[in-house]
């Protein structure tokens, strides 16, 4: 049995939070570091972490941890809630979730209300697609207009297992197996981070529902999450179950784990790809092409060499090229017998002298 199953459950949502403080505090530091003096001395000491709060388990588990880790941490906590306006009654359960928020000690509290075009042909993907856009561009700008460093969301390992399987039903590659990352952009100067998808500390869902009752705490019960019309509930009500009771109960933490070492791979893979490409590419001898040396990626590891080509593509013409796409070109390279262009979304690439040359389809006009 691991040390983490014997913690109490606001124990372990604490730890997460306090691994998550410390390391974003590091970080600051070696960034503060590195900058002119007169720009260190702009930013403030204390900085302000913002949760996106719904009311639910696992935001309201991850708002109480952070307001209790906060001060040692040398960072203040706020909150950020959003109301959607998809459900009758919205409005008071936003302002329910800001009530308690105060009252944990976060500060400041904004409710936001944002407009989500709901899709009235059924298409429950499409409407839930609208309104991740809409939350994550309204808690953006409030991070931005507060000067927020860091924005909070109580993703969990459980909800990190549900991506890992919707990515192996798409056939994704490695970095969609990844599944949530832990800490990504959200804007210039925000991160987005989910404490909670912390490895040390296997935060579950059922981590946070017994750490709501630990210390009194009474969450909202989001009907959404029980609509068996949107995908990701079947995969965490009707999928999951099944895989538990055939395969044994570890099969979502296994399937977090597998995340955690998918990325590491990613990171690994997609670095060497992006200085492969930095030095190879060639984006100065003619407008609105590229080039790639054909010698530079033919012993390279398909790996590699797929992803030199994908970023390649993704630099010249801001698009992501499928998995056919980029074997056909890849076979230009160890495939060669003379074969004409290929046409891919916005580009002809074509082998000429030594090189793989994608030419934008605006250079043609």
């Amino acid at each position: 049995m691991s040390h983490a199953v014997r913690t109490p459950a606001m124990m372990r949502v604490r730890l997460a939070v306090r691994h998550t403080l410390a390391a974003l505090q590091h970080e600051r530091a070696e960034d503060q570091r590195l900058r002119p003096q007169s720009l260190a001395e702009q930013t403030p000491q204390r900085p302000l972490a913002l949760v996106a709060l719904s009311g639910g388990a696992d935001s309201l588990t991850l708002a109480a941890a952070a307001a209790l880790e906060a001060a040692a941490a040398g960072a203040r906590i706020g909150a950020v809630i959003i109301d959607h306006q998809l459900q009758p009654g919205s409005a008071e359960v936003a302002q329910a979730a800001a009530a308690q928020a105060t009252t944990l000690g976060l500060a400041p509290v904004i409710v936001r209300t944002v407009h989500v075009a709901v899709r009235r042909d059924g298409s429950d993907g499409a409407t839930e697609a609208a309104a991740r856009t809409a939350r994550y561009d309204a808690i953006s700008q409030v991070a931005v207009e507060l000067g927020a460093a860091w924005v909070f969301t109580a993703h969990t390992r459980d909800d990190q297992a549900e991506q890992v399987l919707l990515a192996l039903a798409r056939g994704s590659g490695t970095r969609s197996l990844a599944g949530i990352p832990p800490v990504r952009p959200l804007a210039d100067t925000v991160l987005l981070v989910r404490p909670l998808l912390d490895e040390r500390s296997e935060v579950t869902r059922d981590t946070t529902v017994a750490a709501c009752r630990e210390v009194g705490l009474d969450p909202w019960q989001d009907p959404h999450n029980a609509d068996p019309t949107f995908t990701r509930v079947r995969v965490r009500n009707q999928v999951l179950p099944v895989m538990q009771a055939e395969l044994g109960h570890a099969v979502a933490a296994n399937l977090a784990r597998s995340a955690d070492l998918a990325r590491e791979d990613a990171d690994a893979l997609d670095a060497l790809a992006s200085k492969l490409c930095d030095a190879i590419l060639d984006l100065t001898h003619v407008p609105h092409t590229a080039a790639l040396a054909v010698s530079a990626l033919a012993d390279q590891p398909s790996a590699l060499r797929n992803r030199v080509i994908r970023l390649a593509a993704r630099r010249l013409l801001g698009t992501q090229l499928t998995r056919g796409h980029t074997l056909a070109i890849a076979s230009l390279i160890t495939d060669w017998r003379g074969q004409g262009p290929i046409q891919v979304p916005g580009a002809t690439v074509s082998r000429r002298a030594g090189q793989i040359v994608f030419r934008a389809a605006t250079s043609a006009r």
